[in-house]
This record gives structure tokens, C-alpha cells and sequence, in this order.
């Protein structure tokens, strides 16, 4: 195999066979709701930081069919102001987009300065779905690996933050899914063939995530994998995780106010800045 040269995590691999399920839940709604009202205001607060600051934020979405990536991303942007986060639902390339290389679609979808992008689905697919399915060679597949890390690297090194998360669930809860999608008219969308036909092949899909975890879990940009056998948990723990990541380095408290505009606020409305 073809080995990358980017420098890779000397902690060991995560591996989704060692996943531990256990304590993986919330105790009821009410808990639910209220951390939910939490992250999001936090995630608010990082929103404007990035704003303010002109930084860029990418956020990487993978994970099994049905695990939850979608009202995840919800949970994420709900509160946000739209101006300043883009999600970028990811599907097949289109012919025009086959004709170049695979990278080329998402560097034209990179986030300008002071916003957020949020890929559902992404690059990873050249060593996941393209791999699997056959749409990549052998060789192709490989070299991605080192492909994808001087492309996270160059960006990174540009300023920009990189959070990639991986929505992990276990094959007896994805077929529970599966069969609520299936008797709810308004869900019922939501699966297609290719999802039954992905299942099939569980332990291959297994085994290349696990090697993506293992050549492109960076310490500048490392994998989190997300338990989300337990929807409203696994919501919570991705606020979490993309907001303390996002944070981290940065000062996230709101921004002082120009003085010019006090002045002129007063001169000509006659509004003063309440103290306490």
C-alpha cells in the first residue's frame, strides 16, 4: 500500500470495532433540550469570533447511511446566521467534474474569510465509496491518502480550522433506521437502493474507515468519532466537539463595541449604554 508522508497520530488507530457504546445516552428530553439550548448558544458565540476575526472553519461529515449526519448538521447551524456557514451536501461528481481531479470540486467550495463550511460527505469518499464501489483504482485510492493530507495541511497552514467527525453506529440500530424510513411517508425519501446495497458490504466499509482513520487522523486535524446509536446524544456530543475545537485557540468573547458609534449613537438618537 501506498504509504503517506504526512506526519500521522503516534497514538494507536482508532478502529470502529473498538467503539464502546456503553454510557452513550442522555436521561430524557428535558436533558436533551437543555444542552442542546447550551452548545448552540457556544456555537453562536464562535460563529461571530470566526466572523469578527476573518478566520474559516471547515467542519467534514462522514459516517454510516442513517447514522445521523444530517440532523447533527441541524443541530449545528440552527441557530447560526446563514450568511456565515454553507453546507455542502456531497453526491457523485458530475461528468464535468469526473474530467478533473477529485479535489478540484471541493477547493472550489472552500469557505471564504470569516464563514463556516460544513461538507456532508466529502474527499474521503475517494478512499471509502470510490474504493469500495470500484470508481477509484487500486493506485488511485492509495496515493489519496497522502493527497488529502497535503491538501488538509496546505489549508491548515493557510489559517484555516479543520473539525472532522464520523457518525458511527452499530449494524443492528442502521436496520432499525432503515425500517422507520421505510414506514414513515415523510422519511421515506431518505432511503435508496444504494443504502441496501452498502449494507451488504458492512465489514468492507468497516475495514476502510478504519485505514482512513489510521493514514489520515492528523494531529493538526484528527478524526472524532461520534457514538450515535442514541440520536439526541450523539447531537450533543457534535456540538461539543466542533465547538471546543473550534474555540480552541481563539477568543470567542463578543468583540468591544467602536467607540465612534457609542458617540454617534447618542449625538443622534440619544441612546446611551446601559450599566449595570
Amino acid at each position: 500500500m501506498h504509504k503517506p508522508s504526512a506526519i500521522i497520530l503516534e497514538t494507536p488507530s482508532k478502529t470502529l470495532q473498538s467503539v464502546n457504546f456503553e454510557n452513550s445516552t442522555l436521561a430524557n428530553k428535558d436533558e436533551y433540550l437543555k444542552k442542546l439550548k447550551k452548545w448552540q448558544k457556544k456555537m453562536l458565540q464562535v460563529q461571530q469570533a470566526y466572523f469578527h476575526q476573518k478566520r474559516r472553519a471547515i467542519l467534514v461529515f462522514e459516517g454510516w447511511d442513517a447514522s445521523g449526519k444530517g440532523g447533527a448538521i441541524r443541530r449545528i447551524t440552527e441557530k447560526l446566521d446563514p450568511r456565515g456557514v454553507t453546507v455542502h451536501p456531497i453526491s457523485a461528481p458530475t461528468s464535468q467534474e469526473q474530467s478533473k481531479h477529485y479535489l478540484h470540486r471541493f477547493q472550489a467550495r472552500l469557505p471564504e474569510a470569516g464563514t463556516i463550511a460544513i461538507f456532508d460527505r466529502s474527499w474521503y469518499g475517494r478512499v471509502l465509496v470510490e474504493r469500495i464501489e470500484g470508481f477509484a483504482t487500486e493506485k488511485e485510492w492509495q496515493r489519496a491518502y497522502q493527497e488529502i493530507n497535503e491538501f488538509e495541511r496546505s489549508l491548515i497552514d493557510d489559517g484555516v480550522k479543520i473539525v472532522k467527525v464520523f457518525m458511527h453506529i452499530t449494524p443492528d440500530e442502521q436496520l432499525k433506521r432503515f425500517e422507520e424510513r421505510l414506514n414513515n411517508p415523510v422519511k421515506r425519501w431518505k432511503l435508496t437502493t444504494e443504502d441496501i446495497r452498502n449494507r451488504a458490504k458492512w465489514e468492507e466499509y468497516e475495514t476502510s474507515t478504519d485505514e482512513m482513520f489510521q493514514y489520515t487522523s492528523t494531529e493538526a486535524a484528527p478524526w472524532n468519532i461520534i457514538r450515535g446509536n442514541h440520536k439526541w446524544f450523539a447531537r450533543i456530543d457534535v456540538l461539543k466537539t466542533v465547538v471546543n475545537q473550534l474555540a480552541e485557540g481563539i477568543d470567542t468573547s463578543p468583540p468591544a463595541i467602536n467607540p465612534e458609534v457609542i458617540q454617534h449613537a447618542y449625538e443622534a438618537l440619544g441612546i446611551t449604554i446601559k450599566t449595570e
